[in-house]
């Protein structure tokens, strides 16, 4: 690349003036961002006026209240964020080369994992406190993207995606039942058949989930298919669904409290099916020393468990 073309971009403390932009777009608000960033309104403002004469375009437009961004703006946003996530991979390789007395562990796991990741990483960062760790919840479709993206240390899914090349180790179990409220007829019959299940209404996790994902290949494989009476975003819902008596579903044993005395599990042909919650990533991946320690503590945990 030509430095002609960036030299206006070199100058000026431009990093600043970038990380005004981003969180004056995302917030919406200049006064906003000079909170988050902890800076003076005037300096927002100055920072934003060098930066408009430096691209040599309005970056922002007021519409009454509100502020958004004009073309040249959304680029430059685009941008911004573009090198924000590269100064954060260079800041994470750093970091990995300090060991664990420094860093952070984003990690990136599918819904249904609440029940026990938390406490995980919970003893993780006991055992090193200098360690900051993130942890999001997502869908499987989504936990595939990120994956895919590269955009966690570490992911965790109870089914890995067999399109991506990936490596999995196991740290917990993850039985996959039939369940309905206790006083359901189906709650005091023995080896179910499917079929007869699947005439129940059946609650079902919403398209990409990996309940989902079990749930239609269970039914596709026996030749039947359930009688949805709706879709829910969350295991927790589809419990509270049961609890109502709006019909049965299939869901992680996990997913019902040890107190939930009013829910019973069923006695169906083919069923627990065993989905165990494994850590995974992509082959090639530079694992960092924080998430090789986060992978030796879950495997002690299993093996503790087990």
């Amino acid at each position: 690349m030509s430095s002609a073309h960036i030299r206006r971009y070199l100058r000026h403390g431009m990093l600043p003036q970038l990380a005004v932009l981003e969180a004056s777009a995302r917030l919406g608000s200049f006064t906003r961002a000079a909170e988050e960033l902890h800076l003076a309104q005037p300096t927002v403002s100055s920072q934003m006026k060098k930066l408009t004469e430096t691209v040599g375009l309005p970056l922002f437009e007021q519409i009454g209240k509100k502020i958004h961004l004009t073309p040249a703006g959304r680029a430059v946003c685009e941008g911004t964020r573009e090198l924000i996530g590269t100064l954060a991979r260079i800041d994470q390789s750093l970091a990995s080369l300090r060991g664990l007395h420094a860093g952070r562990l984003q990690l990136a796991a599918g819904t249904g994992s609440e029940h026990f990741l938390p406490q995980l990483l919970g003893a993780f960062v006991a055992r090193h406190p200098a360690i900051e760790a993130s942890l999001e919840f997502h869908n499987r479709r989504r936990l595939i993207e990120r994956l895919a993206a590269n955009d966690d240390d570490l992911y965790v899914f109870a089914n890995p995606p067999v399109e991506e090349e990936v490596v999995s180790q196991i740290i917990a179990a993850n039985p996959i039942v039939a369940c309905a409220r206790k006083d359901h007829p189906l709650a005091r019959e023995r080896a179910i058949p499917l079929a007869r299940l699947a005439r129940e209404p059946f609650l079902a996790r919403e398209p990409g989930s990996g309940t989902r994902l079990v749930c239609d290949t269970l039914f596709e494989r026996r030749g039947v298919a359930p009688s949805v009476r709706m879709e829910l975003s969350s295991n927790e819902a589809i419990r509270r669904a049961i609890l109502a008596g709006l019909g049965v579903s299939i869901i992680s044993r996990h997913a019902l409290r040890l107190d939930d005395t009013d829910v019973a599990v069923l006695d169906v042909e083919g069923l627990p099916l065993d989905r165990p919650w494994q850590i995974v990533y992509p082959v090639g991946k530079q694992v960092t020393p924080i998430a090789q320690a986060f992978m030796t503590l879950a495997r002690e945990e299993a093996r503790r468990s087990g």
